[in-house]
């Protein structure tokens, strides 16, 4: 199946002139998460003249959307026209698992403005602690859906408290890195309007303020891709942070940045998951590009058997060490 700019001239079955907003080009795959009355995702569509490139997503179901944004109903059907994917009651922290999603990966993911709700002041360290658990599951799920050269773009504001979130961090414990930060401005995205998104002034805008584009990678390498061992010294972390290999890293990063949900959960099904695992990563795998076998993918399982032996083996310690 063609991808990317080949997917783009086959379906038009013709040469067809790449289109740029901003960050954005009609070329890219991208994936809008937590969209308020669509009018970002409209914004895009209409600067490439087509929405074929675009999934965009909602917490909100659909009825409920239309019911709180006056513009939600026509941007969607203006959308729909220039054939964006639409997908409504979609949680960015659990984002991965649905359905029209989970075997998707994207040039682009954006997040605009995430939030986690008003439930009291902004400055307060439970609403603080709130809106980074939204965020870290976020990277979390997003971290596992980029292609090859993808990032992730989230539009945040850069004073106190909202710099409080500390972006960079979440990002470092999902096996993400921040490579650029440039200022958002509203008025390059024409017909876009930010809303307040809860309660009874939900289709209200919020005053910006100063904020930026923030741009991660994924970076296997460069980070700990074990994520954040809460609860566990940085001496007692898991091993072999460094020595997997991209592709292994790509397939896998779920599986690798779950240890302390997989461990520290006594309702986790182990077995489920890891089974799981192996079969989208095959799926994964052979989709990422033309030409793949099995023999490479086993290949990769030897690389897995090594890596989860050396995991076991360092548990083992830790927890005999721990007895003593």
């Amino acid at each position: 199946m063609a991808v990317g700019k080949e997917m783009v001239k086959a379906e038009v079955g013709m040469e067809e002139k790449e289109k740029w907003l901003m960050h954005y080009s009609s070329f890219h795959q991208i994936l809008l998460v937590g969209e308020g009355d669509f009018s970002f995702s409209l914004c895009l569509a209409q600067s490439f003249s087509s929405a074929s490139n675009i999934v965009a997503t909602s917490l909100n179901p659909y009825d409920l959307l239309i019911k709180m944004y006056k513009k939600a109903k026509s941007n969607l059907e203006a959308l729909e026209k220039l054939g964006a994917h639409l997908l409504f009651g979609v949680d960015a922290t659990k984002m991965k698992l649905h359905t029209d999603l989970k075997m998707r990966k994207f040039d682009r993911i954006i997040y605009n403005f995430p939030h986690a709700g008003f439930h009291g002041k902004e400055e307060s360290r439970i609403m603080i602690n709130m809106h980074r658990d939204l965020v870290h599951g976020f990277f979390r799920n997003a971290s596992g859906m980029l292609r090859g050269n993808g990032e992730i773009h989230v539009n945040h504001k850069t004073k106190a408290p909202f710099s409080d979130w500390n972006l960079e961090e979440l990002a470092s414990q999902n096996s993400l890195v921040l490579f650029e930060c440039v200022a958002f401005k509203r008025e390059d995205y024409p017909g876009y309007n930010n809303k307040r998104g809860a309660g009874s002034r939900c289709d209200k805008p919020f005053p910006l303020g100063a904020c930026s584009t923030f741009k991660f990678r994924f970076s296997p390498t460069g980070t700990n891709i074990l994520g954040n061992m809460n609860g566990i010294s940085t001496h007692t972390r898991l091993p072999l942070t460094n020595t997997v290999s991209i592709d292994y890293s790509q397939i896998f990063v779920g599986y690798c940045n779950h240890a302390v949900e997989t461990l520290g959960r006594s309702d986790y099904n182990v077995g489920y998951t890891v089974l799981e695992v192996l079969r989208l990563g095959f799926e994964r795998y052979m989709a990422e590009g033309p030409g793949r076998t099995l023999t490479g993918y086993i290949n990769l399982m030897q690389e897995h058997q090594l890596l989860s032996r050396s995991r076991t083996a360092f548990l083992r310690r830790m927890l005999l060490g721990s007895d003593q």
